[in-house]
């Protein structure tokens, strides 16, 4: 008896090997301890909330006077909310928009799906830049659209404009990039965007309708060593900005998130219609109430970046001494070296056998290179040192 979808037993077939690996590691603690394991495969920020989280959970456990409600609300989330969005992507981006400019979403993973359930036709495509974040290719399957992709720079990662350029179809409905990048860490600067945002009003006008830029920046709070990150709304029309507090905040598990649209684009109040209805019928409902509360009183307070700089400078001496060839981060918390021998996957489990958990490349749509996450506590990394080591040093 057939229970699942072809579709979604394909799926379940080629799960992530973020969480392949991630299952490996609990077996790995259970038959060795936590202690003796490095487990650098989830991007699962460690650092803790802003105490003010705290602060507002307890308000609400007390039933203060503050109003609240978990009632239904507005599908784009409170109205206050929404201007909170308004007034961070106004300082983030540099554009003057409003609060009917943006709609709160669960996480951004939900607001991906309701903006590909808005704009999406059956037989559209999307594009994205590879090396990416794996979930890309499912949102946009849930929409009968097909995924693709179009590799960065090899070991630079940086944006190949003339690959998108040739990449683009008339079936073409978005583009993703995602800046500071996971896995890379890359961080493309106002040179390259301003190029790519060229090419896609060029195609956008050859096929008579918008071809979306979608940046995904979950990260953008996170770029190290000056880098800037720079702004996507102000150069192109169809720009739309997508993101979270999973990161920033540390509130991975709380799902909010958003969608801020370029105030350049034509008809957007359409759009957000849509939006607004997508974010219902996909059975989101609405944003989580606790969360847009709890981003009110912390927005202000983000985590401390100069935590995962340390992190990040820790890696880069474990992996140098042990002779990686890598492009050291500009941004996020991600490692992406060269994975000796050739083979990510091999290497991975060679590295399981030292007790250190990877991810290898090839999930990401990267083959020859594997991802590290350094969301973790310095001892944990400094302890890898000799485990990196030995792996690389039975391929000699």
């Amino acid at each position: 008896m057939q229970l699942l979808s072809s579709q979604i037993t394909g799926f379940i077939e080629n799960s992530s090997w973020i969480r392949k690996m991630f299952e490996s590691g609990i077996a790995l603690k259970k038959q060795y301890g936590a202690d003796a394991v490095c487990d650098f495969s989830l991007g699962n920020p460690d650092v803790p909330a802003p105490a003010m989280i705290e602060d507002i959970l307890t308000d609400l456990a007390k039933e203060t006077n503050k109003p609240f409600t978990f009632g239904y609300m507005p599908n784009g989330g409170f109205p206050w909310a929404r201007q909170i969005i308004a007034d961070l992507v106004k300082k983030e981006q540099g554009v003057e928009i409003t609060a009917d400019d943006a709609v709160l979403t669960c996480g951004a993973a939900g607001a991906m799906n309701a903006f590909f359930r808005a704009v999406m036709e059956p037989g559209d495509e999307v594009l994205a830049v590879a090396p990416f974040f794996v979930e890309y290719g499912f949102y946009t399957s849930n929409h009968q659209a097909t995924f693709r992709t179009v590799m960065s720079k090899p070991d630079t990662f940086e944006l190949d404009v003339d690959a998108i350029d040739a990449a683009i179809t008339p079936k073409t409905r978005a583009l993703i990039i995602n800046s500071p990048n996971n896995p890379t860490g890359a961080v493309y600067t106002k040179e390259e965007l301003t190029e790519l945002a060229a090419v896609l009003e060029k195609h956008t006008k050859a096929n008579g309708r918008p071809v979306y830029l979608i940046a995904d920046e979950p990260y953008r709070f996170l770029a190290f060593d000056g880098v800037e990150v720079p702004s996507i709304l102000p150069l192109y029309d169809y720009a739309v900005v997508m993101s979270s507090f999973s990161k920033n905040l540390s509130m991975a598990g709380e799902r909010v998130g958003y969608i801020a649209l370029s105030p350049r684009m034509k008809d957007r109040g359409q759009l957000i219609n849509g939006l607004m209805l997508t974010n219902r019928i996909l059975g989101f409902v609405n944003p989580p109430v606790v969360g847009q509360h709890m981003l009110k009183a912390a927005l202000d307070a983000q985590v401390d970046p100069s935590i995962y700089e340390r992190r990040r400078d820790a890696m880069a001496k474990v992996l140098s001494n042990a002779g990686y060839d890598f492009h050291l981060p500009k941004g996020a918390f991600y490692f992406f070296p060269k994975a000796p021998g050739g083979d990510d996957v091999t290497f991975c489990n060679r590295l399981m056998e030292e007790k250190i958990l990877a991810v290898p490349g090839t999930g990401f749509g990267g083959p020859g290179y594997f991802r590290l996450t350094f969301c973790v506590e310095e001892e944990v990394i400094n302890r890898s040192a000799e485990g990196f080591k030995r792996a690389i040093e039975s391929l000699a």
